[in-house]
């Protein structure tokens, strides 16, 4: 982008008192008042200054230093932050929609809950016409590499956003909605995108070597030519996706069952010897990281078995007794688990979509006192259970704090008791469900529902 410059490649500092008057004009301009003029920050200084809460929409901060400033809910919709400088910069809430972050530096910087959608923060290169010749040049020499570096962006909303060839290292994505975003050929190496949303994402020859992706949802995703050696893709839940392009040799996935050392006939029946003696004898059931899809485990007692990380999805679960066992970041989608007992079961980050859990039991456990004592509740915190059936299912004094209950049928169900911070409900049938003495502070969904 060539520019004209006059500051020699300089920041002329701003004040605190200054910048508030340049703002205060600005927010009438952007409120379409008498007397507005739009904020021409260009290549200031405002290092640490305060931001805050202001409304900054279509601002121009081209070049700016912005480092450690204090961007918490600021409205930066459309603004000009071509080349700006926002390392460790604090912007938790922030709205950036649409913005132009081509060639910024977000090294460090805390994006919490931002929103991204459709912003450009492709490579881009402030460049400038110097001397008689006319020769063109870096307008400001050995800044900082432009990029996300070692950022932290946890649940920022990213769709369509335009990250192509950009670095995005040792980033902190977790729980990042980054529908139908360009990664192409982006550096995301080590970072971690734990319950990301990936749908029709396109990471075509980015590299994602060592990046964690625990539970996030690969849906149309585009991974043609992507390094994904030593990506931790255990957990994933991959849906409509297109691997003739992709080379999963080196990543972690979940193994297959002819990988175990014994028969899952002998494991369960190993299992249910360990519960009946109280560990004397058997071995517990280790089915972790294991794809146990469409397989018959109904009847089965695996209760406080290891399951996390597994591949479940259609299978038949049905009747079986799985109290306290783990099945964290299990992929259950479309499995049926109708009438099975999970009482103190873990279920964080499951994926649930279109499962059966019609007169399950999720109801806590009372631990003995030599066993430490006390109440082991279910736990479903951020699991994702889109157009499940709950129908009639005793959920009492559950955690389900995040979960996506989006399209679920939960007529009848008992949620007494539970924690409901943050989940959504939208569209999901509550006739008849109980809701008394619940924490429902965050969640969306329930107008209406007593």
């Amino acid at each position: 982008m060539p520019f004209k410059d006059n500051n020699k490649g300089q920041w002329d500092k701003i004040s605190q008192q200054d910048l508030d008057a340049v703002i205060d004009s600005h927010e009438l301009f952007a409120r379409g008042q008498m007397g507005g003029t739009r904020a021409m920050l260009k290549f200031k200084d405002m290092s640490y200054l305060d931001l805050r809460n202001r409304d900054l929409r279509g601002a121009d901060f081209t070049g700016a230093l912005l480092c450690h400033a204090e961007l918490d809910a600021a409205l930066l919709t459309e603004a000009n932050l071509f080349g700006a400088d926002l390392r460790s910069a604090r912007l938790v809430w922030a709205d950036l929609s649409r913005a132009d972050l081509r060639g910024a530096c977000l090294a460090g910087s805390d994006m919490t809950r931002a929103n991204l959608e459709s912003a450009d923060m492709r490579e881009g290169q402030l460049l400038t016409t110097r001397g008689v010749g006319g020769d063109i040049s870096n307008v400001i020499q050995e800044v900082a590499a432009t990029g996300m570096e070692q950022a932290t962006a946890r649940g920022a909303n990213m769709t369509g956003a335009r990250v192509s060839n950009s670095f995005i290292v040792q980033t902190d994505l977790t729980d990042c909605i980054m529908r139908n975003a360009k990664f192409i050929r982006a550096n995301l190496s080590l970072s971690n995108m734990t319950g990301c949303n990936l749908e029709g994402a396109d990471f075509s020859e980015a590299n994602l070597s060592g990046a964690i992706f625990h539970g996030a949802s690969f849906s149309g995703t585009l991974l043609d030519h992507a390094d994904l050696s030593g990506a931790d893709l255990i957990g994933a839940v991959f849906d409509n996706m297109d691997f003739s392009k992709v080379d999963l040799s080196e990543a972690n996935v979940a193994k297959s069952i002819d990988k175990l050392d014994k028969s899952i006939q002998q494991i369960v029946k190993d299992h249910i010897t360990w519960v009946g003696t109280s560990g004397r004898d058997g071995e517990r059931a280790d089915l972790s990281v294991t794809n146990l899809s469409g397989h018959d485990l109904s009847k089965v007692n695996l209760s406080a078995a290891n399951l996390s990380y597994g591949v479940l999805s259609a299978a038949d679960l049905s009747r079986s007794e799985m109290i306290m066992s783990d099945l964290s970041f299990a992929d259950l989608r479309g499995t049926n688990l109708d009438r099975a007992v999970l009482r103190g079961i873990k279920l964080a980050r499951a994926t649930l979509d279109g499962a059966s859990l019609v007169g399950v039991d999720l109801s806590a456990v009372m631990v003995a006192n030599r066993a430490g004592g006390g109440e082991w509740r279910s736990s479903l915190d951020h699991a994702r259970a889109r157009g499940a059936f709950f129908n009639g299912a005793n959920m009492s004094n559950g955690d389900y704090v995040g979960v996506d209950f989006t399209g679920a049928d939960l007529r009848d169900a008992n949620l007494s008791g539970s924690l409901l911070q943050d989940a959504d409900f939208t569209d999901a049938d509550l006739r008849g469900a109980n809701l008394t003495n619940t924490d429902k502070r965050g969640s969306i969904g329930l107008k209406g529902v007593l």
